[in-house]
């Protein structure tokens, strides 16, 4: 027998087997007695849903009874029925929702209202915002609901302008509305004075300390800035105020000796 009889002998003699097998078997059960009246098999699982204008309660389907400014819904739970929008349910009816003057329905529609930019509720109503002199509404439903111009700072109602001193100039802080003092200035109370810069330093930019510091080679000595005295087979170390010695010399007090 050729490679190719012997194949479709193969093949006729499965597919008789599982014809056998599946004559064998009891036919598969009908699903469609278990599904109740006004209801429907789902399009893809198993399972079933009730039609429309009727809600699952328990396993059957219960005509669904729509109130006053309601509408019918599709749905495996709840009552099946929603509020229109602008309604919201109370007790099995749905009850207008009071919108007063400057507000608007929240975005779900029947959720509760909102106040429009300029305003903020108070109780059930929308009160305007009173805006001082040399301020702005912000977008915040929080706080005042609004901020002050820049050079100025807020009070409890008002906004007052900030009082810069000489050489010092307005910072950009968007929590608070202050100053600092210029590059070689520092703070005193309400006004920014003069760093004394001794030789041999240079300024920092620290708002600490004494606005100063020694050049590499000098060590601060109360209001002033003195040479380091480096002894024979020693060097400045990397911070440039102290000196190492040499290897392989060792430090003895204030000298650098052989071990």
């Amino acid at each position: 027998m050729s490679i190719s009889g012997r194949r479709y002998l193969t093949i006729t003699v499965y597919l008789l087997i599982v014809m056998t097998a599946a004559a064998g078997q009891p036919p598969a059960k009908d699903q469609r007695h278990d599904i109740p009246k006004n209801a429907q098999a789902l399009n893809y699982g198993r399972g079933w849903e009730c039609d429309p204008g009727f809600h699952k309660v328990k396993e059957h389907c219960s005509r669904t009874k729509v109130p006053a400014n309601a509408y019918s819904v599709v749905t495996s739970y709840r009552n099946g029925w929603e509020c229109s929008r602008g309604y919201r349910e109370v007790n099995g009816s749905c009850v207008i929702i009071y919108v007063p003057p400057n507000a608007y329905l929240n975005a779900s529609g029947n959720g509760g209202w909102m106040c429009e930019r300029g305003y903020r509720a108070v109780s059930n109503t929308c009160i305007a915002i009173k805006v001082p002199a040399n301020g702005y509404l912000t977008n915040s439903s929080n706080g005042s609901g609004w901020a002050c111009d820049r050079g100025y700072r807020a009070t409890s109602t008002t906004c007052v302008a900030v009082n810069v001193p000489k050489n010092g100039y307005l910072t950009d802080s968007s929590y608070s509305a202050s100053w600092k003092c210029d590059r070689g200035y520092r703070a005193v109370n309400d006004a920014c004075i003069a760093i004394k810069v001794p030789p041999n330093e240079h300024l920092v930019n620290t708002s600490y300390g004494s606005g100063w510091k020694c050049n590499r080679g000098y060590k601060a000595s109360i209001d002033s800035c003195v040479a380091i005295d480096i002894p024979q087979n020693a060097h400045l170390d990397f911070t440039g105020e102290k000196w190492k010695c040499n290897k392989p010399y060792r430090k003895d007090q204030d000298r650098c000796t052989l071990p």
